[in-house]
């Protein structure tokens, strides 16, 4: 990574800490009160220490000073506890935030972008990179004012009683700092390399697991077992080098901090043997000052040490923010979200003038379209994949962007607010989503507070009821993950029955009979046929037997509108439509 990109990055890191300002200030002040403690502890240490050896002063006239000892050091592990919280709450919050900031963008770039990349490559972006953050404004950021605050003021405390050990600390502090930055760069990026690893690795598994009655289909699963492997040893190897750069850090920081400490202990046992006469003011050096300057002396290297140990904090948040500020300044077709709502009660329209349907990346994915669905009117849409269908789906679902004219009424789709838009509409694809634990939670996702007898009447219209008593508690039964307990004909209608429960303006139907069963496949067809009657509907499909009840029929080709016609009407064309029914018949 170039120093201009890491430069960057750490701007961006900074700019996220102003979410929790207040807590970083907090840390802060509670450190410095820390780093005060420690001097109130040595000044009193090192007096009673004089005290008793070489003044023979009675313990019992030195009770006072002991309690005082004893209070700071009860106050010091009061203060250190509570700056361990406010750090936590303060990478909590900024963690919460950043989360929201990538959730948020992923909604707005819609579906179409994120199935860009593999679910495991989202999870590690959001779970472990974000989670990843927490000690560089927990501890780091708050490290880095101490580091410098703290060993000034013990510089001035020791300064007025032996300039020649200041002196000493003084010349060797700035050691610690450069062979960190050195070490720290290396750090950086090879936690930057770790997670771009991790994140292949993470997709890879998820693809892997969910690839596995395919693999094992081909006889594959011992090929991508040892795939599997040799991506984990090189994960390993990676996650070996940034330890590697971690524990040097830490040794390269140890190492100059005991030479200084050694240095300043040379001097002032030199001193009582008489060998060394300078540093005290022309006054004999004494045991007051020694002691003094040798508890002091470790805790002046103790916040550049903590800053070298938080260090590696910073390389890790570095190498984690590449890729969150990628992600977050992704370049993508402007799809708009703007603040107009819906005039309650308005029954849904569509008109459409050279519309150009495009990727998130800006590719043409259909179009020019030029067309008119009327309040209540129903459309079919059949054509041969790739010929999109879909994407015209997605574009009305807000989820892509697009050139042109597209309104719904007289309002541009642009310029109406996606909630309000998606208000308006009900949704049925080809692979049903219940992400709720129960039956009955997953039918009432959207509308939880529907009667009793809407519920039944919706279970009722969908046929869920036909499935719903070889099912151990009925409604209240667990369908475990991904919907295990049901089969896709039965998720499928418990999906149609969601649908049925939300009021709508505009029924959008995606190969809602795709993967059924034959049985399954008329059951579906049947409710959504009943329910696309009471609004404006779109029905995307390959069964072409579908759409005979249908106002007209779209036949799309290479992202245009070939032909439209009532069933009939195309039948009797022998047009594209035609051969795609012959085709079909062949099929069957």
């Amino acid at each position: 990574m170039n120093k201009t990109r890491q430069q960057e990055l750490i701007r961006w890191l900074k700019q996220q800490s102003s979410r929790a300002k207040g807590w970083i200030r907090l840390s802060m002040m509670l450190g410095l009160l820390s780093g005060l403690l420690i001097l109130a502890q040595a000044w009193l240490m090192a007096g009673l220490l004089h005290s008793l050896i070489i003044q023979h002063t009675p313990r019992e006239a030195l009770l006072q000073s002991f309690l005082l000892m004893a209070l700071t050091f009860i106050l010091r592990a009061v203060v250190t506890w509570l700056r361990e919280q406010v750090g936590f709450i303060c990478g909590r919050i900024i963690r919460q935030e950043m989360r929201k900031l990538v959730l948020d963008r992923l909604e707005k770039l819609g579906p179409a972008w994120i199935q860009g990349k593999p679910a495991g490559s989202w999870a590690s972006i959001i779970l472990e990179q974000i989670e990843d953050m927490q000690d560089y404004y927990a501890r780091y950021l708050p490290q880095i004012a101490l580091a410098g605050i703290i060993p000034l003021l013990i510089l001035v405390s020791i300064f007025p009683i032996n300039w020649a050990a200041g002196m000493i600390l003084l010349v060797t502090a700035p050691l610690i700092p450069v062979f960190m930055a050195l070490v720290g760069m290396g750090a950086a990026d090879a936690n930057r390399r770790n997670f771009v690893a991790l994140a292949r690795l993470s997709g890879n598994f998820l693809d892997s697991l969910r690839g596995l009655d395919t693999l094992r289909l081909f006889h594959r699963g011992t090929a991508e077992i040892e795939q599997i492997k040799r991506s984990t040893e090189s994960f390993r190897a990676r996650t070996m080098d940034v330890l590697r750069l971690a524990f040097l850090s830490s040794a390269v920081l140890e190492f100059f901090a005991s030479i200084s400490i050694a240095v300043v202990a040379v001097y002032f046992g030199f001193s009582y043997l008489g060998e060394l006469n300078f540093g005290s003011y022309g006054t004999p050096v004494t045991l007051f000052a020694g002691f003094l300057v040798l508890i002091l002396a470790p805790e002046f290297f103790q916040p550049l040490r903590d800053l070298g140990a938080f260090y590696h904090a910073k390389a890790q948040a570095v190498g984690a923010a590449e890729s969150l500020v990628t992600f977050l300044t992704v370049e993508s077709a402007e799809m708009g979200d703007g603040n107009q709502s819906w005039p309650r009660g308005q029954k849904v329209s569509l008109q459409a003038r050279d519309l150009i349907i495009q990727s998130p990346q800006g590719k043409t994915l259909a179009g020019p379209l030029t067309f008119n669905i009327q309040a209540g009117q129903r459309i079919a849409i059949v054509g041969l994949s790739g010929a999109g269908k879909s994407s015209l789906l997605n574009a009305l679902l807000g989820f892509l962007p697009y050139q042109g004219s597209l309104t719904a009424g007289s309002i541009e789709l642009k310029s109406l607010g996606n909630d309000a838009w998606r208000q308006q509409l009900s949704w049925v694809g080809q692979n049903p989503h219940l992400p709720e634990q129960t039956l009955r939670a997953n039918i009432l996702l959207n509308q939880p507070d529907v009667s009793e007898q809407q519920l039944q009447s919706a279970i009722d219209r969908a046929y869920v009821s036909e499935f719903l008593p070889l099912l151990p508690l009925g409604l209240e039964t667990e369908l475990g993950d991904s919907a295990a307990r049901l089969s896709v004909g039965q998720a499928q209608r418990v999906a149609v029955a969601r649908a049925l429960l939300s009021p709508c303006e505009l029924l959008l139907l995606d190969e809602p009979t795709a993967s059924l069963d034959a049985h399954s496949e008329k059951r579906v067809m049947s409710a959504l046929n009943d329910a696309s009657k009471a609004q404006t509907s779109v029905l995307v499909t390959h069964q072409l037997e579908d759409t005979q009840d249908y106002d007209e029929i779209w036949v799309m080709d290479q992202g245009q509108i070939a032909e439209r016609g009532s069933y009939t009407q195309l039948v009797a064309q022998g047009g594209l439509f035609a051969s795609l029914l012959s085709q079909r018949s062949k099929e069957l």
